[in-house]
């Protein structure tokens, strides 16, 4: 032995260190006695709590925030939660994030969270590099880049570009097509503008609508826009159907495998029926277009609840964020959803109700009812 007897050199000359006994050993980086993969969500990339908890244990210690930006299954907001870690986690994919939310929720005594979205300032940001132009006045290039978005949109709609219009922007089987900003959502003021320009385009040219019918084409759309605005459509003797812009167009890898599919809104029906303070809420239907889903889906489907994978409750919504204060969602476990809630308030008055559904393919719909409660 030399060096205080700590290390000794064997006959082949490679040294041996003596390590003091202990209930403890030290880990290897070859960690072969916890599996690497977990398969409890269904998703694809899941990795298991157990590597997760080492990584954490190792790296933090309580109350220090973990970041995982490629959330996937959220394993590690998951793992991070239990061990009474603060955590952000990011994904790009609507399926990993509401994955992520089911899983969260089902923690006993999850502490409150926020589902948040970079919303427009990521699709401004995208529109500003995706779509540069020449242009060196700044007006100019603003207008460039907007035409040049519109028309990337239609494209990927497979709808005809038209000008001279402020609010028809294509043409498609011929319905007139509405492209909405990036950085506003469809509000139920743009239908009158819509309907009025429509009038002004029948008959007239080469690029006249065939029937009487627009899509509306948003990335954000108010509430009730479904129904209030189908209301006011109706009213000036137009169809009008709304469609959600995917994300996916901003992902190229998408577009280039022509990955790209428009929703249309789906239709949710509340009754709300209010005793004293005390208000009873209950989902009677809820209707997703029948053109947006996989024929094998749709024959799986028995009953319209089917559609629905979660859905959660803001009882006193004041225009700003939606605040989760309940939700019930199916889980591999339970595939059982709850259809009614109730909630009592502590004070009489009116409040604006909103619920958000989320159906199986990841879309959500929100309604918002008012309450008028003694």
């Amino acid at each position: 032995m030399c060096l205080d007897e700590k290390i000794r050199i064997k006959a082949n000359g490679r040294p041996e260190y003596w390590v003091e006994p202990s209930g403890t050993k030290p880990l290897t980086s070859n960690w072969t006695d916890i599996s690497s993969y977990s398969f409890t969500t269904g998703y694809p990339t899941e990795n298991s709590e157990a590597l997760l908890e080492r990584c954490i244990r190792a790296c933090s210690k309580e109350g220090d925030l973990v970041l995982d930006s490629f959330c996937g299954s959220g394993t590690t907001a998951a793992v991070a939660e239990r061990l009474g870690r603060r955590w952000i986690t990011c994904d790009i994919g609507r399926f990993a994030i509401h994955t992520t939310r089911k899983r969260l929720l089902s923690i006993p005594d999850v502490h409150p969270f926020t589902v948040q979205n970079l919303g427009k300032y990521e699709r401004q940001l995208w529109q500003t590099e995706a779509f540069r132009t020449d242009e060196v006045d700044s007006k100019n290039e603003a207008a460039a880049r907007h035409r040049a978005y519109i028309e990337f949109i239609l494209k990927l709609y497979q709808a005809k570009p038209i000008v001279g219009y402020t609010w028809l922007h294509g043409l498609k089987g011929g319905r007139m097509i509405h492209v909405g900003a990036v950085d506003l959502p469809v509000s139920v003021g743009d239908v009158p503008n819509i309907a009025a320009e429509f009038r002004k385009a029948v008959g007239t040219g080469k690029d006249a609508p065939k029937t009487n019918s627009v899509d509306v084409l948003g990335w954000d759309f108010a509430f009730e826009m479904n129904e209030v605005a189908k209301q006011q459509a109706a009213a000036a003797n137009i169809q009008m159907r709304f469609l959600r812009i995917p994300r996916d167009v901003m992902d190229k890898r998408a577009v280039e495998q022509g990955d790209i599919h428009f929703f249309e809104l789906a239709a949710l029906a509340v009754d709300v029926k209010a005793q004293k303070r005390k208000v009873r809420l209950r989902l009677t239907d809820f209707v997703i277009p029948p053109d947006d889903v996989p024929e094998e889906v749709q024959r799986g489907i028995k009953h319209w609840s089917q559609w629905i994978d979660y859905w959660a409750v803001d009882w006193d919504n004041k225009g700003d964020a939606f605040h989760n204060e309940w939700q019930t969602y199916r889980t591999r476990k339970d595939n059982k959803l709850a259809l009614d809630t109730d909630h009592t308030y502590d004070e009489p008055g009116n409040y604006t109700v909103v619920v958000k559904v989320i159906d199986i393919l990841g879309n959500d719909t929100t309604k918002s009812v008012k309450v008028s409660v003694k």
